[in-house]
């Protein structure tokens, strides 16, 4: 089943659990936006809050406790029996997270709806400001559905398989750092940023488009591949992207935020 799915397909579904996962690095606050308009009973998901773990060494958005992830999610509705779909209005970034941390804790049926809101909303279908009472889900978080990398991991990847950086290239340069301590990339990993992943409008590039981008830089079928970004959620996008394109990626969640904590650790320019 492909990871995503479209407006008129969502809109079709009679039992599911719509997340909206609206965020952005520095504010405004998602809800307010959720507030001004959403999806048809769906439920605000607050990535800072209920994504992940408070900011510390492990990174700006470590993953979140088990106990703590299902207890978010179960306040917001999710079921282990019931799909869930999750959107934002950001090329799928923040949904991204969403879709990666409930599949890392073991929920099999999401989807991300391609395109977000914007298409949502060019499909001609309703958004409404109504918030409906949420019923309780039952949601179980086991880990261990999706690999993962610590830093030590990321570090012996970028060496023996490919290590996808998907910051904005002049970040992996080390040109420029608007919120990490120290500019730079993980010595060995490949610059790919997350941009590049979908169209203009939004939308992930077909299956056949985006095999061929990872291909060109390095990901073939039987190479182990991982992904890091600055905190570890753009990277969750790129997860989402190899995913599509049918080559399956681990996420090294800390990503630069978690590895420039380490003085020790190397840095790259350029």
């Amino acid at each position: 089943m492909s990871p995503l799915i479209t407006a008129e397909e969502l809109a079709a579904l009679d039992d599911v659990t719509v997340l909206d996962v609206r965020w952005r690095l520095g504010g405004p606050a998602g809800i307010e936006s959720y507030r001004e308009g959403h999806v048809p009973g769906a439920v605000f998901c607050d990535l800072d809050a209920d994504l992940a773990a408070p900011p510390g060494p492990a990174g700006r958005h470590p993953l979140p406790e088990a106990g703590a992830f299902q207890s978010a999610m179960r306040r917001l509705g999710v079921s282990g029996s019931r799909p869930v779909v999750v959107y934002d209005d950001a090329d799928s970034t923040s949904a991204a997270r969403a879709w990666w941390t409930l599949r890392y804790y073991g929920h099999r049926d999401v989807r991300v709806l391609d395109g977000g809101l914007r298409a949502w909303a060019q499909a001609g279908l309703p958004l409404t400001k109504q918030q409906e009472p949420v019923a309780p889900g039952d949601f179980t978080a086991v880990p261990g559905g999706m690999p993962v990398l610590d830093a030590d991991q990321a570090a012996e990847l970028a060496d023996s398989g490919i290590l996808l950086d998907a910051r904005a290239p002049e970040r992996y340069r080390g040109e420029v750092e608007p919120v990490d301590p120290v500019a730079g990339h993980i010595p060995g990993a490949v610059s790919a940023p997350t941009g590049q992943n979908v169209e203009p409008g939004g939308r992930f590039h077909l299956r056949e488009y985006l095999r061929e981008r990872f291909n060109t830089l390095g990901v073939v079928d039987g190479v182990p591949v991982g992904a890091y970004c600055g905190s570890g959620v753009t990277a969750a996008h790129e997860v989402l992207a190899l995913e599509v394109a049918g080559l399956p990626a681990a996420l090294y969640v800390g990503s630069w935020s978690n590895w420039v904590t380490d003085p020790g650790r190397p840095v790259a320019t350029g």
